[in-house]
């Protein structure tokens, strides 16, 4: 399952609530789930024949507001040439908030994630499960931060660092006690340094074996020797061994090493969103310190720049109330700019919240 962008969770977690909020008397609000593929003459023509169905329902009220619903629903979806690559969702019914009145609605989404199920119902509210578990993250990666002394496991939820476990070796110091022999000191060590490696390997398995198909990756951090030793004893089990994405080299353990270990990753997280929002949020600052009049940040003087139509890329931080990132983002597309709404899952997403939430890249400079 891939991972939304904060754009994407944001519009669809508006519709998911506006739906929410409706409410019907009796079972008259009509749900369609179109999988990916899928003829949407198939769904038209399956929509007329529930119209038909519709005319033995006993209330006059409830078969007018179901027949009108789908009718309504047939009309929308003529609009469509084919079923959108994602699959669609669609719903409508009466939505008056007086009984007796008439106020039908229909909307529709292709969701960001492909649809694989196809779903007609008709009921008292709109069947959203589908779109809710959209919202929620599968797909993580798995981070291991180690040295010879300790090893921290965690997940990497979305952009979000998620700790699981920590152990602390019993690997004894460099010098030795009094009366032992180098050699049988060095052995010591060796010892405690499987048992060090075994245990962290069999947390590992404990974690992430039971993720399945949502653990997308593993990366493994701590100095370059450690780690290296750490593979080579061969103490992870072979299907986490596959899931490795690569190893880096740290300066830090425990939460600082998860951080550093996440800045470093960016070329193994290449396509994932806590990446893309970390280079934006780079090329902003970059900006800014070379060629400050390229940029600006607040809402009073973001909100100039767009009146001026001078914003090339405009930066949001969810941070902001929700209509007022859709206003804004109607306003900066009216205009042609790029419009990305960054999280505060990140220290660079933290950054943009403190100045205030709003900041653009300029396409020209403006006094």
């Amino acid at each position: 399952m891939a991972t939304l962008t904060a754009q994407e969770k944001l519009h669809l977690k508006k519709l998911v609530r506006e739906l929410k909020e409706q409410r019907a008397a009796h079972t008259e609000f009509v749900s369609v789930y179109i999988p990916a593929g899928y003829e949407i003459t198939k769904i038209i023509n399956h929509l007329a024949e529930e119209q038909g169905t519709a005319s033995n329902i006993k209330s006059s009220a409830t078969r007018k507001n179901v027949q009108s619903a789908l009718e309504k629903m047939i009309q929308h979806l003529r609009n469509f040439k084919r079923t959108p690559d994602h699959g669609l969702a669609i719903f409508a019914g009466n939505v008056a908030s007086t009984q007796g009145k008439q106020d039908f609605r229909c909307w529709s989404i292709e969701p960001p994630l492909a649809l694989n199920t196809r779903i007609y119902r008709c009921d008292k509210t709109f069947v959203l499960d589908i779109l809710e578990d959209m919202l929620v993250e599968h797909n993580v990666y798995g981070l291991v931060v180690l040295d010879i002394r300790d090893a921290t496991l965690a997940l990497l939820r979305g952009k979000t660092i998620v700790p699981l476990q920590k152990t602390h070796s019993e690997v004894p110091g460099k010098f030795k006690a009094g009366g032992q022999s180098a050699q049988r000191f060095a052995r010591i060590r060796e010892e405690a340094h499987k048992e060090h490696f075994k245990k962290v390997a069999d947390f590992m398995k404990e974690q992430f074996l039971p993720l399945g198909n949502n653990l997308k990756g593993i990366i493994i951090g701590g100095p370059n020797i450690t780690v290296t030793d750490f593979i080579n004893y061969d103490y992870i089990t072979g299907d986490l061994k596959k899931k490795i994405l690569g190893t880096k080299d740290l300066s830090y353990t425990e939460e600082f090493g998860l951080q550093e270990l996440l800045d470093k990753s960016e070329d193994l997280l290449l396509n994932e969103e806590v990446s893309i929002e970390k280079k934006i949020m780079a090329h902003f600052f970059r900006q800014f310190i070379d060629n400050p009049k390229k940029v600006v940040y607040g809402e009073k003087e973001t909100l100039k720049a767009l009146e001026m139509n001078a914003v090339d890329l405009l930066l949001l931080s969810e941070s902001i109330p929700e209509d007022a990132i859709f206003q804004l983002e109607e306003k900066a597309q009216a205009g042609g700019s790029t419009v990305k709404i960054i999280s505060v899952e990140t220290r660079e997403g933290v950054q943009l919240r403190d100045l205030g939430g709003i900041a653009a890249i300029l396409r020209f400079e403006i006094e």
